[in-house]
């Protein structure tokens, strides 16, 4: 069962930092040029926006951080767990991904800022999933800490010291995974423009839709 749960889990992380790739490239590309899967540069701007005294971008920068945190406050609350395990609700919180995104396609090609604000929403339902794997802190919407623990890793190796070979494998999944979703993003921007944002849209509808399915097979198969 543990083997399984980690095939399971490592896939599971590798998607979901493909499809965090997509949605912040399309977030930076769009016509307000914001990050929507993090909040570091965000916040920064925020301070800047302060201290230039314009309202716009405050109200708006406080509209992309309130969103991601009330999509993690609503991931809390459907999943009520911090650590990645079978048994959980997540084939609900990824259905809802999903259609948070397609609706934020409609508001982002009618120029408004509630596309970026669906869009970082989302962003914080999928982040908000899983909290620590294998000893390690996972984050599959942004890489400051993977970067972080490679970092440690790689000074560890030049001292000679161990290093876990497990938790150093999920940092390059998770880095390489958000890579390859932002040049797929960027791609497919320039044909699809934000209708990009369906192809997460479908990845995390089509997963979670599986993943709710193969739970009720499990229930079905238990013995009274």
């Amino acid at each position: 069962m543990a083997e399984r749960l980690a095939t399971w889990a490592w896939i599971g992380m590798a998607v979901m930092a493909f499809v965090a790739g997509i949605i912040n490239v399309v977030g930076f590309l769009g016509f307000e040029h914001q990050s929507v899967s993090h909040l570091t540069g965000t916040t920064s701007l925020l301070s800047a926006a302060v201290i230039e005294g314009d309202s716009g971008p405050v109200m708006q920068l406080l509209g992309v951080i309130s969103a991601f945190v009330i999509g993690a406050v609503l991931s809390g609350l459907i999943i009520q767990d911090s650590a990645l395990r079978l048994g959980r609700r997540y084939g609900f919180v990824l259905m809802l991904e999903a259609l948070v995104l397609c609706a934020a396609v409609h508001y982002f090609e009618n120029s408004t800022i509630f596309g970026g604000l669906l869009a970082a929403l989302a962003c914080g339902l999928q982040n908000a999933m899983v909290s620590t794997y294998s000893g390690s802190v996972v984050r599959t919407t942004h890489l400051s800490g993977m970067f972080t623990d490679l970092g440690i890793f790689l000074g560890h190796a030049l001292r000679g010291m161990n290093v876990p070979k497990r938790r150093l494998a999920l940092c390059l999944l998770i880095i390489s995974s958000f890579f390859v979703g932002g040049l797929g993003g960027a791609m497919l921007f320039k044909q699809m423009s934000y209708d990009t944002l369906y192809l997460p849209a479908a990845i995390t509808g089509l997963t979670g839709f599986c993943y709710f399915f193969y739970q009720q097979i499990m229930r079905n198969a238990e013995p009274e």
